[in-house]
């Protein structure tokens, strides 16, 4: 079965660190772009990093650089967010998914960040 599973999400103080993770499993991501996006209530799901299976290239939304860091091991077959500085708005539903080559078409059940002021 394919699956992606996240975990490591939790209630953090504002300053404080995550580091979510993201299971892969059930076929070769090899050719992969893996993502993750986050969901606050009432608003809609945006963009936060992704990274390259193989290359290991790396992109990040503007209100995460230098903050948040995507990773991901091979031998694990496992994608990673740390998450530091952590701010109120950053509280959200986090979610991994895996892009194929035109969209991101696979997606985990998501995890819960909250970031208390």
């Amino acid at each position: 079965q394919v699956q992606l599973v996240e975990s490591g999400g939790g209630l953090v103080q504002a300053g404080g660190s995550l580091k979510l993770s993201c299971a892969a499993s059930g076929r070769t991501f090899s050719s992969y772009f893996m993502g993750w996006f986050r969901q606050a209530p009432g608003k809609e799901r945006e963009f936060v990093a992704s990274i390259s299976w193989s290359g290991g290239s790396t992109y990040y939304a503007d209100p995460v650089k230098g903050r948040f860091t995507i990773s991901r091991d091979k031998a694990k077959n496992t994608v990673y967010l740390q998450m530091n500085s952590l701010k109120p708005e950053d509280t959200a539903v986090y979610y991994c998914a895996a892009n194929s080559g035109t969209r991101y078409d696979l997606w985990g059940q998501g995890t819960q960040v909250t970031v208390s002021s």
